[in-house]
């Protein structure tokens, strides 16, 4: 790759980042015999399997490394793909599409007959962490969740300042946000409603409300009447966070976080991610 070549690739792959958008960055490691592209060649992978930005081959190529592309963004895991002509994946007794020891084989059908093995690597948008409030516990969460690879939004009507990444005056969301996004209703009786109906309406992975069970439940009474599914409402962690017998602000946060970090690590396999 060229210097012109790198600095445009660098500029896309900067671009496709800060826009919060999830690609894949597919990278030649290896080649034998007669390939279009040679070790060392990448490409930006967006998650319909096109190619945004760079090179790994002709047609051949680019369905296999497409493919791997969208089950690593898919599953946020990498893959490594060897693609290979079908006669030599016959002669190792590999069937197209298996895997063998972290390894997706592929077939190459061009009449170059060459081989290449391909790791790409999934690039998702950081998670974002939207805490509705700017008391004590809502303070405390953003506070400590800088510590966690969280992109923080504190938001609540007048709010101007805070510990976060971004500040906002009000609970209006952006509900076409690609992210995996938690929210955190900490208003603690300060437009607990108007938080609420902003959690639901936002599309988030996962919504807890800072209250005791009964408050919660009263207001979900009142939500379910204003015509709010109840299945929406029972999806909400309430009281939010993990039972460790939290009093103080900061040893809620640290509950709420813990709840977070296991739906995190859960890859979604219990309630929502």
């Amino acid at each position: 790759m060229t210097a012109q070549l790198a600095q445009r690739f660098d500029a896309a792959l900067r671009a496709m980042r800060d826009a919060g958008q999830p690609f894949a960055v597919a990278t030649i490691v290896r080649t034998i015999d007669a390939t279009s592209a040679k070790p060392g060649a990448k490409a930006l992978i967006l998650p319909d399997g096109t190619i945004a930005e760079g090179w790994v081959g002709g047609g051949c190529a680019r369905a296999a490394v497409g493919k791997a592309a969208m089950a690593a963004i898919a599953a946020g895991t990498p893959q490594f793909v060897s693609l290979r002509p079908e006669e030599l994946l016959a002669a190792e007794g590999v069937a197209p599409g298996e895997e063998r020891g972290g390894v997706r084989f592929a077939r190459n059908g061009c009449p170059s007959k060459g081989s290449m093995d391909i790791f790409v690597e999934p690039v998702l948008p950081q998670p974002r962490l939207v805490i509705f409030g700017g008391g004590p516990v809502a303070l405390a969460l953003s506070d400590l969740a800088q510590r966690f690879d969280l992109h923080r939004t504190l938001a609540a009507p007048g709010l101007a300042a805070g510990a976060a990444d971004v500040v906002q005056d009000g609970f209006a969301l952006d509900i076409s946000a690609t992210a995996k996004r938690f929210i955190v209703i900490a208003t603690q009786g300060k437009g607990d409603e108007a938080a609420l109906r902003a959690a639901l309406s936002s599309g988030a992975d996962y919504i807890a409300f800072v209250g005791s069970r009964r408050k919660f439940g009263t207001l979900s009474e009142k939500l379910i009447r204003d015509g709010i599914e109840p299945a929406k409402l029972a999806a909400v962690k309430a009281p939010a966070g993990l039972d460790i017998h939290a009093i103080t602000p900061e040893e809620i946060a640290l509950s709420i976080l813990a709840e977070i970090t296991a739906r995190r690590r859960a890859g979604g396999r219990e309630g929502q991610e």
